[in-house]
């Protein structure tokens, strides 16, 4: 029940977002919504994070939405966040259209589209299938079992960790916590590992056992480590066998010969299960990546710690023998550096993530934080109240209470009498700190009366533990939630991209209607002209003469030019010729930002012409 509880809780708070990439893309080569003169050797995308590419990073069609043959993709040499393909020779003229697909450095594919033309865009731009982003089932299922991977990791070392530095009266109720978090965390890996090339390439579930994709998920980074993970597993239960034996063998006695090395060896080993989540993760990328590997490791043990503790704990206070009172008090101290040690990794991973002050309120990952932060201070308050009436049932004034204690249990854990706690009236606190009494169902009576000096601190105790318990479950939620957006760093980097780019999928272009009139019957109309893609740097020009019935007008000449007055620059000759229907030209060069003044002269004879302006505004 208990672990169904744990995992239930799990599911439901990754549930409360969908999991989303910390990769942004930053810049593309060609842009997106560019006129090019010529055809580009290769695409080229550049990332706010290193990414990983996959068999089909890139699709590129044709203005027939056919695809076009190109190489492989590949890493820019020296950037392991900027990736190229090559394109083949004689693309032609039109619109194409670049998707994209890749996997971000903490493992989560992003994908995407944009479209550039060469010479000037197609007509009727084509309706093209980029492929899929994901598929449903696959990501539901992978988020599911990622999310046990997680509560298993807590479930073993927690357990352990609570065995060893707590030192409960009987260990025999916790094996059962330990087997079902090896088992659970040895089938998440390998259900990990076999979805793992389903949920990069946002196909069907059913994927999951083809050998290529297999071959493929088992050479990338994530992959490699879910390996390593399930080697590391294996020698875990290879080191909890020999400890089973040995308690098995000396009779539950502690004895010290060869006690050092497996305390070495179970280290070593939750070290490395806690590596396989760094390592393949956001905090193997980016800046500061060895501080961003300690913290991660440190933030998952505390997590283990705390949570597998308190797992452990209540697993304890269940069993019918009575548990000591100290066994309480140290993992109140255990979960009080467990909390400390996951506010300190946690501030530091939330600055890494957020990159400036501004981002507090600029993004909307820097607004989630501020709810975390606040909910975290909460949760220390409730912790510290938890331990302060622990505290309490320990000092001195509690000794009559902890004599009865003593009458009541005539064996004694370990020595001389200890204070001991059972199942029935008290409760856990996420740090650790409960008593409890027995059952009304017992035959022995409550060792404590009601008017005894502990049962106040035990009703605030049970206070402060509900509070506690609330206020951790609002931080999970806000953690998931947080986990599942862009940071603000990677935010604040696409937003400034996105100012020197058009928008994704738009081909970025200013058309100018100007009405013009000669003087002479008939010498009338109006000249639309547009302006590709009105940005600083090379620009296409297009325009067309309506007539007075708004029907197409061949005139003798046609000249636009372009100035700057505030910056005293022009007129710059567009140089437009006739092109059969319309005058254009792709050479325009437009130097600087800022609002132009576009000088159109039409010429309908031989002697009459008027020349006409407008405002044009240029882009970065």
């Amino acid at each position: 029940m208990l672990l169904g509880t744990m995992l239930v809780l799990f599911v439901l708070v990754g549930g409360a977002g969908t999991a989303s990439a910390h990769a942004a893309l930053r810049d593309s080569d060609p842009r997106d919504g560019s006129v090019l003169d010529s055809a580009p050797r290769q695409v080229t995308l550049s990332f706010t994070e290193s990414v990983g590419l996959l068999d089909d990073s890139f699709r590129v069609f044709d203005p027939d939405s056919r695809r076009v043959s190109t190489g492989e993709a590949e890493h820019v040499k020296g950037s392991s966040d900027a990736v190229r393909v090559s394109l083949p020779e004689g693309l032609g003229e039109g619109t194409f259209t670049v998707a994209w697909r890749v996997v971000s450095a903490d493992s989560h594919p992003i994908s995407g589209a944009f479209t550039f033309s060469i010479g000037e865009p197609s007509a009727t731009p084509a309706t093209i299938d980029t492929g899929p982003v994901e598929n449903a089932a696959t990501s539901a299922l992978y988020d599911i079992v990622r999310y046990l991977a997680y509560a298993a990791l807590a479930l073993l070392v927690g357990t352990v960790v609570f065995v060893l530095f707590c030192r409960p009266s009987s260990t025999d109720p916790l094996r059962k916590l330990v087997l079902t978090g090896w088992w659970t965390l040895l089938v998440s890996s390998v259900a990990l590992l076999l979805l793992r090339g389903p949920y990069e390439a946002g196909t069907a579930p059913a994927t999951a056992f083809d050998l290529s994709t297999l071959e493929r998920t088992a050479t990338s980074r994530p992959g490699l480590a879910l390996l390593a993970r399930i080697v590391l597993l294996a020698a875990t239960a290879v080191l909890l066998t020999v400890v089973v034996r040995r308690r098995q063998r000396d009779g539950e006695r502690d004895g010290d010969s060869g006690k050092p090395v497996l305390l070495a060896a179970g280290g070593v080993l939750a070290l490395g299960l806690t590596l396989t989540w760094a390592a393949a993760e956001h905090a193997s990328a980016g800046i500061q990546v060895p501080v961003a590997m300690t913290s991660s490791v440190l933030h998952l043990l505390a997590m283990a710690a705390w949570l597998g503790g308190l797992a452990a704990l209540l697993t304890s206070l269940q069993a019918a023998e009575p548990l000591p009172m100290s066994t309480v008090a140290r993992f109140s101290r255990l979960a009080f550096v467990s909390v400390t040690v996951l506010t300190v990794t946690g501030v530091y991973q939330a600055w890494r993530g957020l990159g400036s002050w501004d981002a507090f309120t600029d993004t909307s990952y820097g607004r989630i934080l501020i709810a975390k932060l606040c909910a975290v201070v909460f949760l220390l308050v409730a912790a510290g109240f938890s331990r302060r009436w622990t505290a309490r049932l320990l000092v001195p004034e509690t000794a009559e209470a902890e004599a009865k204690v003593a009458e009541r249990v005539p064996e004694t854990v370990g020595g001389p009498a200890v204070t001991t706690v059972s199942a029935g009236d008290g409760d856990a606190s996420g740090d650790g700190a409960s008593d409890d009494v027995r059952p009304e169902s017992s035959p022995s009576p409550s060792p404590y009366s009601s008017s005894s000096p502990s049962d106040s601190y035990r009703r605030r105790l049970r206070g402060s533990v509900l509070v506690e318990v609330a206020v951790g479950v609002a931080v999970l939620v806000i953690t998931t939630i947080l986990t599942a957006t862009l940071p603000g760093r990677a935010a604040a980097e696409a937003a400034e991209a996105a100012k020197d780019a058009p928008a994704p999928g738009v081909i970025s272009a200013s058309t100018t209607t100007i009405p013009f009139d000669v003087g002479t019957p008939g010498g009338h109309g109006k000249v639309q002209v547009t302006l590709e893609p009105a940005r600083v740097g090379e620009n296409s020009v297009q325009a067309v003469v309506f007539g007075p019935d708004d029907g197409f007008a061949v005139v003798p000449e046609l000249r636009i030019s372009f100035s700057l007055p505030s910056k005293d620059i022009g007129p710059l000759n567009a140089e437009v010729t006739d092109l059969g229907g319309y005058w254009g030209t792709n050479t325009l060069q437009l130097p600087i930002a800022g609002t132009w003044t576009m000088k159109v002269t039409i010429r309908t004879s031989d002697v009459d012409q008027v020349s006409v302006s407008r405002k044009v505004k240029i882009s970065p």
